[in-house]
């Protein structure tokens, strides 16, 4: 019971201990003007929400399988791989036709950050559940959104001529909006996915296309409105729909889990925020 408490509540853990590591960089910074703690600035403000996110996901998917360290090389290899991946797409693109239009952009970027998702779930095929994959989705949107955000704070530090304070808007204005974007879609199409391995046929296919169509259109939507209504709106909306998945994920029955047989016992525990 204490270690189920625990893993529920492990995420506040997380947000408390991460704010004041953050807190303790920055005020060193400040009162030191030594520029060597830039970069640990920039990457705990980049980190922390989408760890605390994570965190608190994978203590509300029910029973758990998937090693810690799964978790971490997917939030790792999925960010980088997925930032890599996007990149280059994005960069051809880009040649081949003089623009990229947002809807492009959602579609290239939420197809490189299943990449990793879809080599874990075939690694460990006999024994994920959907909600598994949503929280390995989560874990490589996580990845992504950070790597992003300090490339993000990076060039606001460099556009601004050094200037901290337009580092620690786009860190804050990026913290807040950071789980209704990546995370959110990414846990949702590679809920979806895990959910027609587990129990493949017409109707999960559909799912799944449809909740790919689904992040791709909210991805387009939040790069192309600029409005901090719109952005509070397509961040319940995205937020709304993965609570629900989530909720529901827990439910899946075990006949239904990606072996096709019987249960496994669980194993343990720039202020525009262009996404």
């Amino acid at each position: 019971m204490a270690s189920r408490w625990w893993r529920r509540w492990a995420w506040l853990a997380v947000l408390v201990i991460g704010v004041g590591l953050y807190v303790l960089v920055l005020a060193t910074l400040i009162a030191t003007q030594n520029i060597n703690f830039v970069p640990s600035m920039i990457l705990l403000g980049a980190v922390i929400i989408p760890a605390t996110f994570l965190t608190f996901a994978q203590g509300r998917s029910g029973r758990w399988q998937v090693p810690g360290t799964t978790i971490g090389l997917t939030a790792f290899l999925g960010g980088v791989i997925g930032v890599v991946a996007a990149g280059w797409l994005e960069y051809d693109t880009l040649r081949r036709l003089g623009t990229v239009p947002m809807v492009l952009v959602g579609l290239i970027e939420e197809s490189a950050k299943l990449l990793v998702p879809i080599v874990v779930l075939v690694v460990f095929r006999r024994r994920l559940s959907p909600s598994d994959g949503l929280v390995i989705g989560v874990a490589s949107g996580m990845g992504f959104a950070a790597l992003e955000t300090m490339g993000y704070a990076f060039t606001a530090l460099i556009s601004s001529n050094g200037n901290i304070g337009d580092v620690e808007q786009t860190l804050f204005v990026r913290a807040l909006t950071s789980p209704a974007a990546h995370p959110a879609w990414t846990g949702l199409t590679a809920g979806a996915l895990f959910a027609l391995a587990a129990a493949p046929g017409a109707r999960a296919l559909l799912v799944f296309a449809g909740t790919f169509v689904g992040a791709v259109t909210l991805h387009a939507l939040w790069d192309s409105i600029g409005s901090e209504v719109a952005y509070v709106v397509l961040s319940v909306v995205s937020l709304t729909w993965l609570m629900i998945v989530l909720r529901r994920y827990r439910t899946f029955s075990a006949a239904h889990s990606v072996a096709g047989g019987a249960a496994h016992p669980a194993a343990g525990g720039a202020a525009h925020p262009v996404a």
